[in-house]
């Protein structure tokens, strides 16, 4: 069973990487830069800032940085504990896939889908009830992550295991966050 899964990953990692071109690699190289993001970061933070003001932003920040820091620990320990290759190294497929970046880091499970999907689940567990529209912020980590396979960085259950990581821990962050901020920082909304 295993082995027809990671077939199954492999096969499906080849068919969205292949979908890719050298036009649109260098928009696939920005997208999947962090700093690329800052101005969609700005306006998130503007959102927040205007919705619960200073102190309430600092302290969400605080859990942010919190929950980032968390995730990306966390990836690194998966990724030296599975040690699985990269698609760019291995030796199976490398010949044949776009590769448009290469690391010498592990595979599984992808930090970025990891960190994005925690931010966005804590985000949106916050402000649902304040922005009609606050679905779209997963769009944020559905792209970011899929740069992640059309550069030839991870596979679907890199990114898969990520945002199931990412959701598992932003919701846990929101549910210790709303606890902290009742108790010490009560919206006054």
């Amino acid at each position: 069973m295993l082995d027809w899964i990671l077939k199954l990953d492999k096969n499906t990692f080849i068919y969205l990487n292949s979908l890719g071109s050298e036009t649109f690699d260098g928009l696939w190289l920005v997208i999947t830069r962090q700093t690329s993001w800052i101005p969609f970061f700005l306006i998130i933070l503007y959102l927040i800032y205007k919705k619960i003001g200073l102190k309430q932003s600092l302290f969400l920040l605080l859990f942010v940085a919190i929950l980032i820091t968390f995730s990306d620990q966390i990836t690194n320990v998966f990724k030296r504990g599975f040690e699985r290759q990269r698609p760019c190294n291995n030796p199976e497929i490398m010949s044949f896939i776009r590769i448009v970046q290469k690391r010498d880091s592990y595979s599984f499970f992808s930090g970025h889908a990891a960190n994005t999907m925690a931010v966005a689940t804590f985000l949106y567990f916050i402000f649902k009830n304040y922005y009609k529209y606050l679905g779209f912020l997963f769009l944020w980590p559905l792209i970011f992550a899929y740069s992640r396979i059309y550069l030839g960085l991870h596979y679907p259950s890199d990114i898969l295991t990520g945002f199931l990581f990412g959701a598992i821990s932003g919701f846990a962050l929101f549910k210790i966050y709303k606890r902290l901020q009742n108790k010490y920082f009560p919206l006054e909304v």
